[in-house]
């Protein structure tokens, strides 16, 4: 089903100097330093139920797609927040998944579920209505086999860390049990805090509340809620935690004086911050947290850009993140000032900014990533994760940032089973590039595979201090 030299250059010069470079990278270890896969699946080790709950149902990419044309969320099995009922047949599931295919052609979710069809699974054939009961009942028969629990595929995958994404109040029950089973994958955590931290999160005052009750102390008092975060950073760290995660609706940063911080804090704990209040509250947290990085070591993860939940009536009848998140068009120049002004001459200090705004990658982030030590650009993610999207992401901000104010690739997925295939993407979309430069005398052959090398494992090795 794979082409050997899919994503290279059609000139077969190129494509053969991109080969070489790919070869050498290849088989390197995957190190996933930003995702969402459930460490309950490592924890307790359990067959995945089958195809259809491993490749369709907890994949937005997947189910965003049939949705655009028509296909109720409901009929593909997802869950619904108001308590209504879905479709819980496996299979009709995946009939529907299989019938439906052609609408994936040329996107990178067809080429990621080919690859774990093909590379995983072993299957053969395109999956189609024709083949969908054989592909099922060839998947599913694998996935009853103990070669395809949830550890064996980490340790066939090659996968040397992994981080999942943990609220500011989990109690991290299963990455305790991941560590008390004596398994030796690593699988750390990550502290997202954006429950207690955004004060039009649904139940703000609640969930600050929590945190406090978590960390011993008083959080309805600004003291106290700050001390309330460095505990729950040190109890992640704990944990392997060596980052944080921010998703915020704007790229909005401030530094604000402490006393108007905290009175901003009260108003939000009473619900009543107005919209702008609000935004500016998160931006003042950013650089909180940056200055406990600065304490803790934590490496400080921001990816604004999204109108979250976009659509009220999937929100309302399926919950959030179920595909209507929109990319807006984002600030950074004005919005990251306050921030890197505070704190972004520090060289021990890591900022890794994700942008959705792609307008802004040779005008503000490349430029800002390429004099502040602080700031590395995360690499394209979410809506620009694909073929397009990586190869304008080198071709926009290498110029001005260079290879080494980036941080290499993370594949930030729930999808398991995608994960071997994203960073296969991404190191041939990287060999790719590379092999252009040096066919265009841009850079030199010997330095090459070094490049690749550090693209597809140091950057984000030492980026994430993994």
């Amino acid at each position: 089903m794979l082409d050997d030299d899919r994503l290279f250059p059609a000139d077969p010069a190129v494509r053969a100097i991109a080969r070489s470079l790919y070869e050498g990278v290849r088989d390197l270890p995957i190190l996933s330093p930003h995702g969402h896969t459930d460490p309950r699946w490592f924890a307790e080790d359990d067959c995945f139920p089958d195809p259809a709950r491993l490749f369709v149902v907890p994949d937005h990419y997947v189910f965003r797609m049939l949705h655009s044309q028509g296909i109720p969320l409901d009929s593909l099995g997802v869950p619904r927040a108001d308590g209504g009922e879905t479709e819980q047949d496996p299979r009709k599931i995946w009939r529907l998944f299989a019938g439906n295919y052609h609408l994936f052609r040329g996107t990178p979710s067809r080429m990621w579920v080919d690859h774990a069809l093909s590379e995983v699974f072993g299957v053969t054939d395109r999956l189609s209505a024709a083949t969908a009961d054989a592909i099922y009942d060839h998947v599913d028969a694998c996935l009853k086999q103990d070669a395809y629990r949830p550890r064996a595929l980490f340790e066939r995958f090659n996968i040397e860390a992994i981080a999942t994404t943990e609220g500011a109040t989990d109690d991290l029950r299963w990455h305790r049990m991941i560590r008390d089973s004596g398994w030796t994958g690593r699988v750390i955590t990550a502290y997202r805090p954006d429950a207690v931290v955004d004060p039009e999160t649904d139940g703000f005052a609640q969930n600050v509340e929590r945190m406090g009750e978590m960390a011993g102390e008083d959080a309805t008092t600004w003291t106290g809620y700050l001390a309330a975060h460095r505990n729950r950073r040190a109890f992640f760290k704990s944990f392997g935690a060596t980052s944080s995660d921010h998703g915020h609706p704007t790229a909005r940063t401030e530094d604000l004086p402490q006393d108007v911080a905290a009175a901003l804090f009260n108003k939000a704990l009473r619900g009543a911050c107005t919209a702008d209040e609000a935004d500016a509250f998160r931006g003042h947290m950013l650089t909180e947290m940056a200055r406990m990085s600065l304490d803790d070591g934590l490496v400080l993860q921001i990816h604004p850009g999204a109108l979250r939940n976009h659509s009220a009536r999937v929100l309302a009848q399926f919950g959030r993140d179920k595909g209507h998140d929109i990319p807006v068009r984002t600030d950074f120049v004005h919005a990251l000032r306050p921030l890197l002004n505070a704190v972004g001459h520090e060289p021990d200090l890591t900022i890794i900014l994700f942008m959705l705004d792609e307008s802004t990658l040779a005008r503000e982030l490349a430029p800002l990533a390429g004099v502040y030590p602080a700031l590395k650009l995360g690499p394209p993610w979410w809506f620009h994760d694909s073929y397009e999207g990586m190869m304008r992401f080198r071709e926009t901000a290498t110029e001005t940032a260079g290879f080494y104010n980036t941080v290499g690739f993370n594949d930030d997925t729930r999808a398991f089973c995608s994960i071997p295939a994203r960073h296969d993407v991404a190191r041939r979309v990287d060999c790719a590039f590379l092999a252009r430069l040096v066919a265009t005398g841009r850079l030199d052959a010997d330095e090459a595979p070094e490049v690749a090398h550090d693209l597809t494992y140091r950057l984000a090795k030492q980026a994430y201090r993994l």
